[in-house]
């Protein structure tokens, strides 16, 4: 009889701690950025790019990529996207 998915081995279902010894995401964590990773910050920014994307595609944290663009001053907010709250609401009958 097969066994169960989480008690496979290599299965993550199950396991605590860090899933990989050097994920992509954080290979630059505690690095200083550079003019070119900042100008391709606000390049990924003004394309409407998520900050999960930006931070594999930077190879840095969404906190750190987060936090950079604050101090920089780059809007990481969808500019597509109406404000929320802001639907006409229907009259209820």
């Amino acid at each position: 009889m097969a066994k169960a998915a989480w008690k496979r081995p290599g299965s993550p279902i199950g396991k605590k701690g860090a899933r990989k010894a050097n994920p992509k995401y954080k290979r630059r964590s505690r690095q200083p950025w550079t003019d070119k990773e900042v100008s391709q910050l606000r390049s990924l920014a003004k394309a409407n790019t998520p900050t999960g994307v930006i931070s594999l595609k930077m190879e840095r944290p969404k906190g750190s990529i987060a936090s950079k663009a604050q101090r920089e001053g780059i809007s990481l907010r969808p500019i597509n996207r109406s404000p929320y709250n802001r639907r006409k609401t229907t009259a209820r009958r």
